[in-house]
C-alpha cells in the first residue's frame, strides 16, 4: 500500500465495517447506541436522557386533578475506554505480499477491538436486576436433557416478573450451552422459517421468547458461566474512531497503520438484565 493511496475517511469506514461486523454483546439491538454522534474524545461524557414514571390517580366527576412534574432520571455515560492497534510492512517484504495486506489486518484490527468491547459488556453480568441460580450456587444440571431450554424459560420469567417488554429479548449463550439447545426440539434453528428473515451478529436461533446469541466471550472462570439475558433498554454503549493514519516510521523502511479506538458502557436500567449463572456440563 503506497502512503499516497491511504484516505482516511476510506479506512476508518472499513475499520468501522469490521467492528459492526464482529460484535455481539455490542450490538444495535443487543445494547443502546443512539448517543454515538455526541463523542468527540477520549474522557467525554455522554447525558443519557430519561424519565420517570408519569402518576396515574383515580378521577371523579367535576373533580380535580393534581399535575405532578416528570422526574429528570438522566445518566451519565463515560466514554473511559482506549485502545489502538499499530502495525507495519517492511519494504522487502511488501513485493512478496498481497496487495490487500494492510486491508485485511485493519480488519483483523477491528475484530480485536470488538472483542475488548464485547468482553468488557460481558462483565456486566453482576448489575443484572435478577438472577437464576447465583455464582455461589450455580445450576449443574446441564446434563440433563432439556434443562438448557427450561433455565432459558426461568429467564424469561425473571424478566416477566420485572415488566420487561417481552419484544426484543435476546440471550447470550457460550457454544457448549447452544450444543445443547440444539439437541432440544423447542429449539429454533437460525436459517429455518420460523426465524426472521434478517440475522443479527451471532444469532444462531430462538428459545423460549428470546433472540439466541452464541459468543466466546460469555463471561466464566472456566467453570460457572454468566449468561446474560435482557432487552437493549439495559446497556448503553457509545463508541468511536477517532483517528486512523498511515505513516513512514522514522527508525525502519516500511509502511505502517495505527488507530485509536474510544468507547463506554453503562447498565442504565439494570432491571431490564437477567443472569444465569451455571456449570458447564
Amino acid at each position: 500500500m503506497a502512503l499516497s493511496n491511504f484516505i482516511p475517511t476510506v479506512w476508518s469506514a472499513r475499520l468501522s465495517a469490521a467492528l459492526d461486523r464482529a460484535q455481539v454483546y455490542t450490538q444495535a439491538g443487543v445494547v443502546n447506541r443512539d448517543y454515538e454522534g455526541e463523542i468527540r474524545t477520549f474522557g467525554d461524557s455522554v447525558r443519557i436522557g430519561s424519565i420517570g414514571d408519569p402518576t396515574v390517580a383515580s378521577y371523579t366527576r367535576n373533580g380535580t386533578i393534581s399535575v405532578g412534574d416528570l422526574d429528570d432520571a438522566s445518566q451519565l455515560l463515560a466514554i473511559d475506554q482506549a485502545k489502538y492497534f499499530a502495525f507495519k510492512v517492511d519494504d522487502l517484504d511488501k513485493a512478496q505480499m498481497n496487495v490487500q495486506v494492510m486491508d485485511r489486518a485493519v480488519q483483523r484490527a477491528g475484530r480485536k477491538l470488538t472483542n475488548t468491547a464485547d468482553t468488557l459488556a460481558a462483565g456486566k453480568y453482576a448489575e443484572a436486576g435478577s438472577a437464576v441460580a447465583s455464582s455461589g450456587s450455580p445450576k449443574t444440571d446441564l446434563g440433563t436433557a432439556g434443562k438448557a431450554y427450561e433455565h432459558l424459560v426461568a429467564l424469561g420469567v425473571e424478566l416477566d416478573e420485572a415488566d420487561v417488554p417481552s419484544d426484543g429479548r435476546w440471550v447470550i449463550v457460550p457454544s457448549w450451552y447452544h450444543g445443547k439447545l440444539l439437541l432440544d426440539d423447542r429449539f429454533v434453528g437460525a436459517g429455518t422459517a420460523a426465524t426472521d428473515a434478517t440475522l443479527r451478529n451471532g444469532v444462531v436461533g430462538e428459545a423460549a421468547g428470546f433472540r439466541v446469541l452464541k459468543s466466546n466471550n460469555v463471561s466464566n472462570d472456566g467453570t460457572t458461566y454468566r449468561i446474560m439475558a435482557g432487552t437493549d433498554m439495559a446497556i448503553s454503549f457509545a463508541e468511536q474512531i477517532l483517528t486512523i493514519e498511515a505513516y513512514r516510521p522514522q527508525d525502519s523502511f516500511s509502511d505502517a497503520v495505527k488507530g485509536l479506538y474510544v468507547y463506554g458502557l453503562k447498565v442504565v436500567r439494570p432491571e431490564c438484565l437477567a443472569t444465569l449463572y451455571a456449570n458447564a456440563a
